[in-house]
């Protein structure tokens, strides 16, 4: 049984450029948009070192992050109908 997906799972997967099949596996979305969340973060943090960013402004950038991504605060099974 293939899985299907939430409107509004889809609808924000589309906000990162994601549009799963009906064959793709939840949990390969999920890691996908895991690495996506977490190269941000790199990149925010590399940022940071190279002093392109304050320190006092990192936190604010690490929430605006966290926030594009809500996806990620739902279990697995929430994904899907």
């Amino acid at each position: 049984m293939s899985p299907r997906y939430r409107q509004d799972v889809l609808h924000q997967l589309a906000v990162h450029g994601i549009a799963p099949t009906g064959d793709t596996p939840p949990q390969l979305v999920h890691d996908f948009v895991n690495d996506l969340y977490r190269y941000e973060l790199r990149r925010l943090r590399d940022r940071l070192l190279q002093k392109q960013l304050a320190k006092t402004d990192y936190y604010a950038h690490v929430v605006q992050i966290r926030t594009r991504y809500p996806l990620l605060s739902l279990k697995l099974w929430q994904w899907v109908e």
